[in-house]
């Protein structure tokens, strides 16, 4: 069809972590999943591998971005670009470990090295089976010993001694390489990966562990870009969480002006932190800070001194609570944790029924698709330019989104009684303070467009628009269904 239908999974240290949506019928998906990976310190690398998904057969692979832990952790802000998908070659996309034991022994002539294979562990799947068929292969000074193949095992144990004679003087610049590989009675052997071992380490003592298996050096060359791109936004925070305690006077700090609302608010530290904080960090910021003050049972207090704030600042209420504000993004994330579930009550029917139908809907005459309404009428061919179509298509799309719309605003309103107690009397004050601030007969709608920016913008609209990044849906909309969400949306 010249299109794909790409999904991207995510694998530290070639381990799935997570996995997106499939975005359909797509040369330019667009994801806006966020992932929040809880890693061990020595994790080595992060790679986001993108797929394209087919009904029939196994999935194509379209490329990789591989970033390693200190290309990551060199950006304290994170890395936010554009990165070009390089091939995936099977040779390289190697996992697991194996067990070894080296040694040779100081008595004995000619000094021979010993190499004990003991077990592998977590290899990668070659076979359709899901498992592979494992086998080492040993080499040293010109010589190359195997051990038996091990049927069916990703986690194949040898407990086998190879033996290598080591001529004089080939203990300095020679390397002991352990290759394991998947045996296949047809076609080549696929590659599992491979250690390797200067023997002048091996002859100052015995070298036993476990030892990461490596890919063959890289050979890939720059594609500039052919396979294509993936934005991709990543952030490594490497945080030490301490005792409850050794908090207390943070949170000390930061619930001052609420629980002593009468001193002066401009040298207090939510008064600084909201001065101080950037444009990048508000988001984390308001996260974090509603966090803590829902933990306190101080969430609408807090969200009481912001908006209050912001509204002392104000001189044109039309302009209210627009910006991106610490007080903005505090209520989007207030209404977020405390009425997701409300959300999934209210918008989850219709917007089930919406994806399940699939309807076509456009009112943009560039881009309506006549070859729609003339399908279901084959008979009744027009020839005045695709007027009357285009009349027949919009008049059918807006019954269509007034029903949708109908659906959605009658859910919205008869949900007073489920909608969260917390968000209501936190709205119930921003409009008492609303009210206080343009207390003119003029500005007397000012008190509902505050809440409506705040409920319908910042919350019911973008949920409607993207019902994946709310939990309302497990898979994102196909281009048809994202258009009518898109208008409904609007």
């Amino acid at each position: 069809s010249g299109s794909s239908d790409p999904y991207c999974v995510v694998k530290v240290d070639n381990e799935v972590v997570a996995r997106t949506a499939t975005v359909w019928k797509s040369l330019n998906p667009f994801w806006g999943e966020e992932y929040t990976l809880r890693l061990p310190h020595g994790f080595r690398s992060l790679a986001v591998y993108v797929l394209d998904e087919d009904t029939i057969g196994q999935d194509d692979v379209i490329g990789k971005v591989s970033l390693s832990h200190q290309q990551i952790s060199a950006e304290p802000r994170g890395i936010d670009s554009w990165l070009s998908l390089v091939p995936v070659d099977p040779d390289k996309e190697v996992q697991g470990e194996i067990h070894l034991e080296l040694w040779v022994p100081e008595q004995g002539h000619p000094r021979v090295l010993h190499c004990h294979l003991i077990e592998a562990r977590d290899l990668a799947p070659r076979d359709l089976s899901g498992t592979s068929d494992p086998f080492a292969r040993v080499s040293c000074c010109g010589h190359t010993l195997e051990t038996a193949v091990i049927k069916k095992t990703r986690f194949p144990h040898w407990d086998k001694v190879l033996e290598f004679e080591l001529a004089e003087g080939e203990l300095g610049e020679a390397v002991l390489s352990v290759e394991l590989w998947d045996w296949d009675i047809v076609g080549k052997n696929d590659f599992l990966g491979r250690v390797e071992f200067p023997l002048d380490t091996i002859r100052t003592g015995p070298t036993k562990g476990w030892f990461q298996l490596l890919p063959f050096p890289s050979t890939t060359k720059d594609h500039g870009g052919q396979l294509g791109a993936l934005r991709l936004a990543v952030r490594l925070v490497e945080d030490r969480v301490l005792p409850p305690p050794h908090y207390q006077p943070l949170i000390q700090l930061l619930t001052e002006p609420i629980l002593c609302p009468g001193q002066p608010t401009d040298g207090t530290a939510l008064a600084i932190l909201e001065e101080v904080t950037s444009r990048e960090s508000r988001q984390d910021v308001a996260t974090k800070l509603v966090k803590i003050f829902l933990g306190q049972g101080l969430a609408v207090p807090l969200l009481d001194y912001l908006t209050t704030r912001e509204l002392a600042r104000t001189t044109d209420p039309n302009t209210l609570f627009r910006s991106n504000s610490l007080a903005s993004k505090s209520v989007e994330q207030f209404m977020k944790v405390v009425g997701l579930p409300y959300l999934h009550e209210v918008l989850k029917p219709v917007v089930n029924r919406i994806f399940e139908e699939k309807k076509y809907v456009e009112l943009d005459p560039g881009k309506m698709e006549l070859s729609h309404s003339r399908r279901r009428h084959p008979r009744r061919r027009i020839s005045f330019k695709g007027s009357v179509s285009e009349a027949r298509v919009r008049e059918s799309s807006l019954e269509l989104l007034k029903g949708y719309l109908g659906n959605i605003v009658d859910a919205i309103v008869g949900s007073v009684e489920k909608c969260p107690l917390l968000m209501r009397v936190a709205f119930k004050q921003l409009r008492r303070r609303v009210e206080e601030r343009f207390p003119s007969a003029q500005h007397e709608e000012v008190r509902y467009f505050s809440i409506s920016g705040f409920l319908f913008l910042r919350f019911f609209a973008p949920a409607i628009l993207t019902p994946k990044l709310f939990s309302l849906r497990d898979q994102h909309a196909d281009p048809r269904t994202s258009r009518t969400l898109l208008l409904l949306a609007k």
